[in-house]
């Protein structure tokens, strides 16, 4: 089996106001805790596998994973390499704030065998980041990637965000031209959500939050694709755009119905299991998954097994967010019947509609399906 591998880390220094995933500030549990947890779990859950296991990607998420002493870092890799089998040449992932590294711990997340780094810059403007409840500046992000370089990152992302409250089309557009003047490997511009049960989601419902309108929004979605474009980034999912050869080879794994397995709480696994896959996830809160862990794996909460149905509807949805699009060959071998026959209608209502459209053996959302693409994937739910 070859799977990519999951490491959630879930605590922070504060929460930000527009964040719903499993994370939690203030925690009585010590990160050291939680590391000597979870790589228990690593090992338990390696027993349960069939075969040979190897992994080609390993990503640290949150929470704030930079929050993880280097040495912790280094014990979660090589149990990895000795468990899952990680190979020589992975790719391995961690996410940082730029309010929580430094040159020391940079350092040592590389001699510890991370060689991406994703930095969670989400703003260069400073009033924004306020709004948005981050912990560091402008000035800090730029630093970052700074540090990051003299660390020995050749392979560093940014993540942006677009869409957010107070700001205008030409603060984006200074966000986007300051990023490209880093020189990342890879940018990842996403539109904001605004999540229920988030500090966002009361304030919009009581119309205390001023975010730009869909015409505004729209806007900012297709200038990001010009600019970016224009700067020699390739676009190659809806939010994600690389240099050439830099592209996150495991977030790849999650758009092709790849396997992966995930530690820590909240951590969520996929596995084909010889059928068409299945899904579930650890206890999303630290104390509850750490309890769990006592008395062994902790149970998997909402445990789904695939249908074909559920199976094809995952492969047009997640494959379609790719801008290559679907291999319509490799549906045919994979479910035994053709993307016309299972969705006929749904095919060419889009491409009658222009939001997609097939090119040779592809078929792939259009210019104008982008903006849409949400409402492209309802048609196959």
């Amino acid at each position: 089996m070859d799977c990519a591998l999951y490491i959630h880390f879930p605590f922070c220094v504060r929460k930000c106001l527009y964040c719903d995933f499993g994370s939690l500030a203030g925690s009585s549990i010590s990160p050291e805790e939680y590391v000597a947890v979870l790589m228990r779990e690593l090992e338990l859950r390696a027993a349960t596998l069939d075969g040979t296991v190897t992994a080609s990607t390993l990503y640290f998420g949150g929470g704030t994973p930079s929050l993880m002493a280097s040495e912790s870092v280094k014990l979660v890799i090589d149990w990895a390499r000795r468990w899952y089998g990680l190979l020589p040449g992975a790719e391995v992932t961690l996410e940082a704030n730029p309010g929580t590294i430094d040159r020391e711990k940079l350092a040592g997340y590389r001699a510890a065998g991370v060689n991406r780094l994703s930095l969670g810059v989400q703003s260069f403007d400073d009033a924004i980041l306020g709004r948005l409840g981050r912990l560091h500046t402008a000035r800090q992000a730029a630093d970052a990637v700074t540090l990051a370089r003299q660390a020995g990152f050749a392979n560093l992302g940014i993540d942006l965000i677009h869409g957010l409250p107070g700001q205008s089309v030409a603060m984006w557009r200074d966000d986007l031209a300051r990023a490209v003047d880093l020189a990342p490997e890879h940018i990842s511009a996403y539109g904001l959500t605004v999540e229920e049960g988030t500090p966002f989601h009361d304030l919009a419902r009581n119309g205390q939050l001023d975010l730009p309108d869909e015409d505004t929004a729209l806007e900012m979605l297709e200038m990001t694709s010009d600019l970016l474009r224009e700067t020699g980034y390739e676009q190659y999912e809806i939010s994600n755009f690389a240099r050439p050869g830099c592209r996150s080879r495991h977030n790849q794994v999650y758009w092709h119905r790849g396997e992966y397995l995930g530690f820590g709480a909240g951590a969520h696994s996929f596995l084909r299991m010889g059928g068409w896959g299945r899904r579930w996830h650890n206890p999303r809160q630290p104390a509850v998954y750490m309890q769990a862990m006592a008395d062994g794996l902790p149970p998997a909460e909402e445990p789904f097994t695939l249908d074909r149905h559920d199976a094809m509807a995952e492969f047009m949805f997640l494959g379609l967010r790719l801008l290559e699009g679907i291999e319509l060959s490799r549906f045919r071998e994979e479910f035994g019947v053709a993307v016309n026959e299972a969705y006929g209608a749904e095919v060419d209502y889009l491409t009658t509609s222009g939001l997609l459209e097939l090119v040779d053996d592809r078929l792939r959302l259009t210019r104008a399906g982008l903006p849409l693409a949400n409402q492209v994937f309802q048609r196959f739910l």
